[in-house]
């Protein structure tokens, strides 16, 4: 069996309702760079202690399914990545839906770059006018430090290894730490991470439109997100009262 290129690491917490609705994106994404270059890739769904058929879901969807019973999003993509075969690793989410050229754009900036990595940046389309605004904030927020959601980050497997992955200490804003020290990888090598501006990921906007405006200005916000993030209490909400 020739072994996998490429990697998709998705972590995924009660993702059952979701995975039917966003997988087969991945799936397509993932086809369409094998029929363009001939290789192959493989989709790996990290079970985080759901409770749900989140694991039998994946299967049926095609993906490969491990395990990881503790609960920290860092782990998770750590443990998805340590399990992977390919050499090049894409990171996204379960509620995430990608554009068809993503996996192929992603590995010719590789194969081709130079680069170690880099990111797909997220277009969100709330419903409402305050979530509207909050994920312009962001947006304005990430073209100025020239940060990257974990939404749709790539990377080399050596340059994973080489930064040591993502902190499985921090149980918010992880991927925006690991984008920073891959950045700084990139830079000292003479390898620089590529933003691909000219495509989009279109993340779910279910807490956007489930959470009051209050609660996601207050909890997603540029400033809230740098406080006690290796507190598991205070980010409970974002793993014990999940928006599903």
């Amino acid at each position: 069996m020739t072994a996998p290129e490429v990697s998709v690491v998705i972590p995924a917490f009660n993702e059952a309702a979701y995975l039917p609705r966003y997988l087969p994106t991945v799936t397509a994404a993932l086809r369409h760079w094998e029929h363009l270059s001939g290789a192959v890739g493989e989709i790996v769904v990290v079970d985080n202690a759901s409770t749900d058929q989140t694991a039998a879901v994946a299967c049926s969807l095609g993906a490969r399914v491990v395990s990881e019973p503790v609960r920290s999003i860092g782990r998770v993509r750590n443990t998805g990545a340590r399990t992977a075969l390919g050499r090049y690793l894409f990171f996204t989410d379960a509620d995430v839906a990608l554009p068809l050229e993503a996996i192929a754009a992603c590995v010719t900036a590789m194969a081709h770059g130079p680069c170690v990595g880099g990111a797909i940046p997220p277009l969100y389309t709330p419903a409402r006018f305050a979530a509207q605004l909050l994920c312009a904030l962001w947006d304005a927020y990430r073209t100025r430090t020239g940060g990257a959601q974990g939404v749709a980050q790539f990377c080399t497997r050596a340059a994973f290894q080489e930064v040591g992955g993502y902190r499985p200490d921090l149980f918010m804003s992880e991927d925006v730490e690991f984008f920073a020290r891959l950045t700084a990888h990139g830079q000292r090598t003479a390898q620089p991470v590529r933003i691909l501006d000219e495509l989009r990921v279109r993340p779910s906007t279910r807490r956007y439109d489930q959470w009051p405006a209050w609660r996601m200005w207050w909890w997603q916000n540029p400033v809230t997100a740098r406080l006690a993030l290796s507190s598991p209490r205070f980010w409970r909400h974002w793993y014990q009262s999940t928006v599903r």
